[in-house]
């Protein structure tokens, strides 16, 4: 199993990480907005955890729809 993490930027906008959340890993907005105020507060925070495949594809999703909206938002897999 994979956890996937954000890591905090000083860019993204904290309303764009909720989203995010909201959308990828399907939090409720309260959910949503803990997960984003420890990445912004720690510097990252565990999103989800999945199987290997499910986690690379969460990463790649989050990681391009961030670029396609302009954010350097970072997401990344970790063995759990």
């Amino acid at each position: 199993m994979y956890k996937v993490v954000l890591l905090n930027d000083d860019f993204t906008p904290m309303e764009f990480v909720v989203m995010v959340i909201q959308e990828y890993f399907n939090k409720d907005r309260e959910s949503a907005t803990q997960i984003m105020l420890k990445v912004h507060r720690e510097g990252r925070a565990v999103c989800g955890v999945f199987t290997r495949d499910v986690a690379a594809t969460k990463v790649e999703q989050v990681v391009s729809h961030a670029r396609q909206s302009g954010h350097p938002l970072q997401c990344v897999m970790e063995e759990a």
